[in-house]
């Protein structure tokens, strides 16, 4: 019988060695590769092999233009690459709660003012598109 384990989900977002966390109410970080046709004349079904990683963060923060706020933090990094770091829980880096790093990740878009009636200004779907994967475990 497989077995399932269960926990409050409350990332730790680190943006450029800002903590983010208190401004994000959404992340996603997906690992994905290039698909690279490797399909030859005697396959009966196209195959690939995996091409370059081209892995991303996308959050969703909480605008603020107050200093070290979400403006203040990301207003000059959009055109440019960074380190964005995200982990499961506050607690400790360890392999139960691992940190995933991308490093030298694009952001290229910066929403400025998104805003609705009666809610929260919402920056959201921030892309930190490509930079180097990596996990620390401890």
């Amino acid at each position: 019988m497989a077995s399932t384990s269960t926990f409050l989900s409350n990332a730790v977002v680190t943006i450029n060695s800002v903590d983010m966390t208190g401004e994000c109410s959404s992340a996603n970080l997906t690992r994905t590769f290039d698909a690279l046709e490797s399909t030859n004349m005697s396959n009966t079904a196209r195959t690939f092999v995996g091409g370059l990683e081209n892995s991303s963060l996308v959050v969703d923060l909480y605008n603020s233009y107050a200093a070290s706020q979400t403006y203040a933090t990301l207003k000059s990094l959009v055109g440019t690459a960074v380190t964005v770091k995200i982990k499961p829980t506050s607690a400790a880096t360890s392999a139960t709660n691992p940190e995933h790093t991308l490093t030298g990740a694009f952001m290229g878009t910066l929403p400025l003012v998104v805003s609705s009636l009666g809610a929260l200004d919402v920056c959201g779907g921030i892309t930190f598109q490509g930079g180097v994967y990596s996990v620390a475990t401890a």
